[in-house]
């Protein structure tokens, strides 16, 4: 049924939650959302919603962004189904989401399986078919052979479908966990209860899936003037406001000290199982590449996609960790176990860049170099204490409170708001339309191209 008028705003916002929609889009659904409900926000916050909504895609002259407003999602069976479908008597036509269902997939190729005597896992085109006699002893000898082997292939190329689904949805929810911590995982009725609490949730979301800048600097932070005007509104609202689901997405001392002690360990259960999923992922993907960690430099054939993205996550996750694991008191647990943080792979040409501007690598390799991988501290594989990670960050002149390493990071100050720009491989560029003719034509996409291009654009 569709959405009540008053209702729509909120819908939208929500659904923001696992997109990529610009921060000034949001400030304006943010607007719309109070025109709908009646609410006349204070001065200040109107003054920062007004700044940001200006630049939104409803109210410039291009009306239109050439990034794509979604983050790549898994491609699901839905092809592979409804060719089940027309091919096994046993199939019936299902409807799309079935596709992006691993359960509902190999329930159907089990399924299937059954009317061709196969049993799930045998894929073996030399050893697992039948030949004529078997296949007229198992009571499916008017089946051809062609007939046979085309059904034998589909239910083989299904199993090594539902293995690349179950990844990629896997990777999805890293990427998008890495980038909005678990705004994505909330409930709708949770999300809804407070319009001032899904105002903020869902900006400060959309401020933390902007795309990196290609930059030898620091990239923007995602709580800015418009989210601290958000925020001062929740505070000025307490009876109203929901801090377990802002917990969700900005995990700060002062938020987390309104939860009781159940959503606090709520909360935590779901971080140290994510910590531990991306562990995993970070794990393989050291073990299929070459990484050099006291230079973390891309190297040919390192798998710095997923390494960066698993990075992103575990940076996000180990955030939330160590705030609720203060939150919650449990120093002791920290001193014993303290994993540290994890660096993204760097491109040659950045390396470059940061050499040519008078810089290096940044402390915090140096660092990760010298602890325990992350993963062999998960599993109990190697110590790393609280103690550890200290003196290593003393050694190499880092602050491990302010640099976050055996501490929560010391809440960030608001930043101004600036506009989001169109990016081309990282690379700002003036509007929307000369974006989509640079990409078109390739343009940044050599090595050292980017860092050439951040110079003079």
């Amino acid at each position: 049924m569709p959405s009540h008028p008053m209702e729509e705003p909120l819908r939208q916002l929500y659904a923001s939650l696992r997109l990529r929609k610009r921060p000034e889009d949001i400030a304006q659904l943010i607007q719309d959302l109070y025109t709908a409900r009646g609410i006349t926000p204070d001065a200040a916050t109107a003054a920062a919603l007004e700044k940001a909504a200006a630049h939104s895609l409803s109210r410039t002259w291009h009306g239109y962004t050439s990034m794509l407003e979604d983050f790549a999602r898994p491609v699901g069976a839905q092809r592979q189904l409804g060719r089940a479908a027309s091919l096994f008597a046993t199939v019936p036509d299902l409807p799309e989401a079935a596709g992006e269902d691993p359960a509902e997939i190999e329930a159907v190729i089990r399924r299937a399986g059954e009317e061709i005597r196969r049993q799930y896992g045998e894929n073996d085109f030399g050893l697992d078919r039948l030949n004529r006699e078997e296949r007229a002893e198992a009571g499916i000898g008017d089946l051809s052979k062609r007939q046979y082997n085309k059904r034998f292939r589909l239910l083989r190329r299904m199993e090594a479908k539902l293995a690349r689904l179950l990844h990629e949805q896997r990777r999805y929810e890293v990427v998008v966990t890495g980038k909005g911590a678990l705004a994505h995982a909330l409930p709708y009725e949770l999300f809804a209860e407070d319009p001032d609490t899904a105002a903020f949730v869902a900006y400060l979301t959309a401020r933390a899936h902007m795309r990196s800048i290609f930059t030898n600097g620091r990239q923007r932070r995602a709580y800015d003037e418009v989210a601290d005007a958000l925020f001062q509104r929740l505070r000025a609202a307490e009876g109203r406001t929901n801090w377990y689901a802002v917990a969700h997405v900005h995990p700060t001392a002062e938020v987390l000290g309104h939860l009781s002690d159940d959503e606090l360990v709520r909360l935590l259960v779901r971080w140290n199982r994510f910590l531990r999923e991306v562990a995993e992922l970070l794990e393989d993907a050291w073990n299929r590449s070459s990484i050099e960690a006291a230079s973390m430099i891309v190297r040919r054939g390192d798998d710095s996609s997923t390494w960066n993205q698993a990075a992103q996550a575990w940076s996000t996750a180990r955030a939330h960790w160590f705030a609720l694991m203060t939150e919650l008191g449990q120093q002791e647990v920290l001193d014993r176990v303290c994993p540290g943080k994890v660096p993204r792979l760097m491109a040659a040409d950045v390396a470059y860049w940061h050499r040519r501007s008078g810089g290096g690598l940044h402390p915090d390799t140096y660092v990760w170099s010298d602890l325990p991988r992350p993963w062999e501290v998960l599993r109990g594989e190697a110590e790393c204490p609280r103690s550890l990670v200290a003196s290593v960050c003393k050694r190499y002149g880092v602050d491990p409170v302010a640099g976050g390493w055996t501490a929560p990071r010391p809440t960030a100050e608001a930043v101004g708001f600036r506009r989001t720009p169109e990016l081309v491989h990282g690379v700002a560029v003036a509007d929307p339309l000369m974006a989509s003719a640079l990409r078109s034509a390739g343009v940044f996409s050599g090595k050292g191209q980017r860092a050439a291009a951040a110079e003079w654009l």
